[in-house]
């Protein structure tokens, strides 16, 4: 395959893990720190930010991993236990990192930081990438496009959270009821790019 055909294949990957195949709307992985920290705007980026951050980070070293070290030696099996260790080793990275440069976010953030090793978005990026067999150039897209689409749609709804009114809200709907309603409301919509690329 060309550089071009190579990069256009990147794309198609990228954009269906943003918007048709989101992990979060699609798959709903992750959906705990995603009903848990949406609720301002000024949060929710900051954890999309390290969300994206993390998910592209660990797919390319599992990737690396799985490819040059497991499969090679024969190890396929261990790779649930490879991907968390990697997914944690970055994580902690990522949270000296916020630590040491931001440390208004990561008070924010709180305990939500730490649990992102235990995302089961993150960990379910590293499988589909080693089940569907990605070439590097497609790991990279993918882990990107999962990254930015968990952190579109963690904005979207932290966006509408901030705008809700709780006295127009029926009493029985309030807090996680009319929250799990938005969450299906934004899977419609996502669902909506279906058909514009595909990609797999």
């Amino acid at each position: 395959m060309n550089t071009d055909g190579v990069l256009v294949q990147a794309l198609v990957v990228a954009f269906s893990a943003a918007f048709t195949g989101n992990i979060l709307l699609t798959n709903f992985l992750g959906m705990c720190p995603f009903l848990a920290v949406s609720r301002q705007v000024k949060t929710s980026m900051g954890l999309g930010w390290a969300v994206l951050f993390v998910m592209t980070g660990t797919c390319i070293l599992n990737w690396v991993v799985y490819w040059h070290v497991l499969v090679p030696l024969h190890l396929e099996f261990l790779r649930f236990i490879m991907f968390i260790i990697m997914i944690a080793a970055f994580v902690q990275f990522v949270e000296m990192l916020l630590e040491r440069y931001s440390p208004v976010l990561y008070q924010n953030l709180g305990i939500f930081l730490p649990l992102i090793t235990v995302n089961c978005a993150i960990l379910g990026a590293a499988l589909f990438m080693v089940i569907r067999e990605y070439t590097f150039v497609n790991t990279v897209a993918f882990g990107l496009g999962s990254g930015a689409g968990w952190m579109l749609a963690i904005l979207a709804m932290a966006g509408i959270r901030e705008k809700m009114k709780p006295d127009r809200i029926p009493q029985g709907l309030q807090g996680p009821g009319i929250t799990l309603i938005i969450v299906g409301l934004m899977a419609l919509a996502f669902m909506g790019f279906t058909g514009v690329l595909s990609g797999g």
